[in-house]
């Protein structure tokens, strides 16, 4: 597929664009008090409902719905979790521990159902608290490729025992994981080894593709086989340029291996589209250079052009008669459970 961008050789010892950029002084980023007290009230809880009353998923195969939720998309962290509620997988560690827990607890979940964490690459708003994950539930593996793995203990101050949870994988090498079949495929961005993932289950094709500047063969080629796409809609252009970001900065986030703007995700989106395409999820929006609504009044804008109507992805009458779900996910809150029905 062409690409409109130039080419730029990825210099591996950079940070992420927004790893601890503090040219600005920005919104922090919102804490949540007391988690140890909520997570303790919400699993006293949770061990107080009878299991009758807890309606399980069950297999994909079967009941053909899965939950996803969002933890938090943006600069400041991203993760989220995808499966059942007995097993799935959590892509990327960039947010609070203590947050990722809290809230599947709050909906349910136990972390015994998270079977491994997937990254997709080295950045410290994908990998910043991964250790801290695998060292409290030690049943999780952590998978991601060698230069990943050693990007994360070159870039950052971690145990060097995370390499104990290390499980190496390698791109275009499918392996099994959490009910998933999971494919790694390469993306352009300025990591150590970045990628997306094509995550796909009976009647499930989901495609995770974040951190990246343009799209790329075979971002192209997973993208068109999915139901289900994750990927980043980071900036509004005219907010960058007329922003305050110092232009090295601008030009980084535009490069061809930086971010994502609005109407490229967008077009890209309205291109792909065909009917077996069921939820499109905005990803990784920028807090000073885009806004939800800027996101979502791109991607509908292009959706209207071909002549569809999407749903805001909530359980309205209106929206769920939709042929394609479209959201923005949160910066710093999580999305709660949003249900795949397959």
């Amino acid at each position: 597929m062409a690409r409109s961008k130039k080419i730029i050789q990825a210099d591996y010892n950079q940070p992420s664009l927004f790893d601890d950029f503090n040219l600005f002084d920005k919104e922090p980023e919102p804490k949540l008090p007391g988690l140890d007290h909520h997570i303790k009230l919400a699993k006293e809880k949770l061990a107080k409902r009878s299991e009758a009353t807890v309606q399980p998923l069950g297999e994909i195969s079967t009941n053909k719905r899965l939950i996803f939720i969002s933890f938090g998309s943006g600069s400041s962290g991203n993760s989220c979790y995808i499966g059942t509620r007995s097993e799935g997988i959590i892509i990327d560690a960039g947010v609070d521990n203590k947050k990722v827990e809290l809230e599947m607890t709050r909906n349910r979940l136990s972390m015994t159902a998270v079977k491994g964490i997937i990254l997709t690459h080295d950045h410290g708003d994908h990998v910043r608290y991964a250790y801290s994950i695998l060292r409290q539930n030690r049943h999780i593996g952590l998978y991601c490729t060698p230069r990943v793995m050693n990007g994360i203990l070159r870039r950052h101050n971690v145990s060097r025992r995370i390499k104990d949870y290390h499980h190496a994988i390698y791109k275009e090498i499918a392996f099994q994981l959490g009910g998933f079949e999971i494919t790694a495929f390469e993306v352009d961005h300025d990591g150590s080894d970045n990628m997306g993932f094509f995550i796909t289950a009976p009647d499930f094709k989901f495609t995770v593709a974040t951190d990246l500047g343009c799209i790329g063969e075979r971002a192209d080629y997973y993208m068109k086989q999915a139901s289900h796409i994750m990927i980043e809609s980071n900036y509004d252009l005219e907010m960058l340029v007329k922003g305050r970001y110092p232009e090295y900065l601008k030009a980084r986030i535009m490069a061809k291996n930086g971010h994502l703007d609005n109407s490229v995700t967008a077009a890209y989106i309205a291109s792909i589209y065909d009917a077996k395409l069921k939820y499109v999820m905005l990803c990784h929006l920028s807090h000073d250079n885009n806004t939800p609504e800027k996101a979502l009044e791109s991607m509908n804008k292009a959706l209207a052009a071909i002549g569809i109507t999407a749903g805001d992805g909530s359980n309205s009458p209106e929206s769920c008669n939709a042929p394609l779900q479209v959201m923005a996910l949160p910066r710093f809150d999580s999305t709660g459970i949003v249900t795949f029905h397959l």
